[in-house]
Parts: structure tokens; sequence; C-alpha cells
């Protein structure tokens, strides 16, 4: 039970997330760079001070992919939504990160049960048919390979979680090494921000990532990469259900039917683990 309020936790930090990202962006408080690189210097920060006050000495980062891969993730999925719909960018994100993260499994010789592919094919169909497009389909090439580029780089920084002794050592590592880049990337393609949007990122960077982040490498090294994986198509439904409590959009019988597709196939794909270790 423990295991699983600590996963449902992380997905809330990660849907709030995806909300103060999309408060951000949409509305123009802050522009994609400049949105990264505050988000990931206020998570390093709030991290290193949380070490320091712990009394941690050594920066050096576990691997080289762990930085890279989430600075991939941050600017890709910041830089896509310029350019792409935020319905068939979710579709991206998450179709990536469970090819990424299923080759992952199946690259380490993970069992994943029949039940589980199945209920992974049906979360995913849900979010289909509630993300997908009713008008006619226009997919800017730039915008779908930046979130290609962040749905492989957040399905990397998953897998490399499973191998994490010091989550919150790891975490701060990786975003104290990815953080310089992105400044670097902030300065040259400055595109503004006001003062809403430095208070999201910063909120986005300190809580919902750098401490959400330290929290899912905390549980990823006691469940499967498929689980992994699957859990996180929870989070734009969560994230769309944050949207109608908050930014007061409408309530649609086809967010109903998905999330009931989500969740259910959420709950098929850990049925047959029941009460293993691989649940």
């Amino acid at each position: 039970m423990r295991l699983f309020l600590l996963v449902a936790l992380t997905m809330l930090a990660f849907a709030a997330n995806s909300v103060l990202n999309r408060l951000a962006l949409v509305d123009g408080a802050a522009g994609a760079a400049s949105f990264a690189a505050l988000r990931l210097l206020s998570g390093a920060v709030v991290l290193a001070l949380l070490l320091v006050w712990r009394g941690q000495v050594s920066w050096r980062p576990d691997t080289a992919v762990g930085p890279l891969a989430l600075l991939a993730y941050v600017l890709g999925f910041s830089f896509a939504y310029v350019s792409l719909d935020a319905g068939f960018g979710a579709l991206i994100l998450f179709g990536g990160v469970q090819v990424t993260m299923f080759a992952g499994a199946l690259w380490r010789a993970e069992a994943v049960p029949p039940l589980r592919w199945a209920g992974a094919l049906l979360a995913f169909a849900g979010l289909v048919f509630l993300m997908w497009p009713s008008g006619a389909l226009s997919v800017p090439l730039a915008g779908a390979g930046l979130m290609l580029v962040a749905a492989v780089g957040w399905g990397v920084y998953s897998l490399l979680g499973a191998g994490a002794r010091d989550p919150l050592a790891a975490t701060a590592r990786n975003f104290v090494w990815a953080t310089p880049l992105a400044l670097l990337m902030a300065a040259v393609f400055w595109d503004g921000m006001s003062t809403i949007g430095a208070v999201l990122a910063v909120v986005s960077g300190a809580v919902t990532s750098g401490l959400g982040y330290a929290l899912w490498y905390k549980v990823l090294p006691s469940i499967p990469a498929s689980v992994a994986a699957v859990a996180q198509l929870t989070v734009p439904i969560l994230a769309l259900a944050g949207g109608l409590a908050f930014l007061g959009e409408d309530v649609s019988w086809r967010f109903a039917v998905a999330a009931s597709m989500v969740l259910g196939g959420v709950a098929l794909s850990l049925y047959r683990s029941k009460g293993s270790k691989a649940s």
C-alpha cells in the first residue's frame, strides 16, 4: 500500500507539472527556453541545498546519460509545445515513453505478462480516444520531432532510476549538471518571461520536478520498468482533471470514457502480478 501511495503521489506531481507548464507556455507568461532553464535551475538549487544540509560531498553524476536525458526531456517538451497541439503532443510523448520503457524492460529480460501488454494497449487507446484531434490533422514535423526527443529522454531517464541507490543524490546531480546547458540555451534563445511565468517555473522546478523526480527515483527500483511505463499513462488524465478544476475547462463524455479506459488498462496491467515483487 505504501508503494502504491508513493507512485500515486509521483503521478500527481507529474500531472501538476504539466498544468504549470501549460499555464506558463500557453498563456505566454514564459518562453520555452527561459521556462526550461529556470525550471531546471530551481530544481537544482533546492536539491543541492537538501544535499548540503544532509552532508552530501560528491557531485559527480552516476553517469553522463542521466543529465543529458533530463535535459533532452525538459528542453524537448518545452520547445515542442511552441508549435504542437497539446493533445497530439501528449500522444507522441506518452507513446514514445511506452515504447522506450517497454524496450528497456525487454532488453533487461524483464518478464512482461500478456495482461500487462493488454493493459498498456487499453490505457494508451484511451489516450488516443481522448487526445486525437477532431479536425484535419496537420503535424509540424519540428514539433513532433522535439516531442519524440523528449519522450525518449524521459524514458531513458526513468530506466536509469531503477539503479538509483540514493534517489535524492542521483536526482540532484542530474539537475545540477543539466542546468548549465539549459542556461546556455536560454541565453542564446532568450524568449522572455513575466513575473507570473517565473513563479510558475520556480514552483515547477523546485517542487513538482525536483522533489517529484526524486520521489520517482525512490519508487523505480521497487517496480518493473513496464509497470512504471503503464502507470505514467495516468498523468495526462490527472493533468486534464487538474485543468477541469483549476483552468475552468469543461467536462466531456469523452474524458469520462477515456479516463475509464486508462484506469482500467492500468488495473489490468497489474492484475496478474498481484502479490508478487514484480507488481
